[in-house]
Parts: structure tokens; C-alpha cells; sequence
């Protein structure tokens, strides 16, 4: 027995979704390695 194919309607609809998801996570970590970067740099050069 075969499942019908639907993922490519699911999928039509997924990517902006998952553009935005990777988006609100990547952004702020972004943010903060570069954050962490600065501070580093302060405390190794003072």
C-alpha cells in the first residue's frame, strides 16, 4: 500500500515558515557571537 504524495503542497507552504524560524534563532546568536567577540577582545587585549 502507497501513501499519496503531499509534500510537495506542504512544502510550498513550509519554506517562507522555515526561512522565518532559522531567522529568529540565527539572528540573535548571530548577534551574540559577535557580542562575545568584542567582549573576548577586551578582556585578552584590556
Amino acid at each position: 500500500m502507497t501513501r499519496p504524495d503531499t509534500s510537495t503542497a506542504a512544502d510550498g507552504r513550509r519554506v517562507p515558515l522555515m526561512t522565518l524560524a532559522w531567522l529568529w534563532v540565527g539572528v540573535p546568536f548571530g548577534y551574540g557571537l559577535y557580542e562575545l567577540g568584542l567582549k573576548l577582545k577586551q578582556l585578552f587585549t584590556g
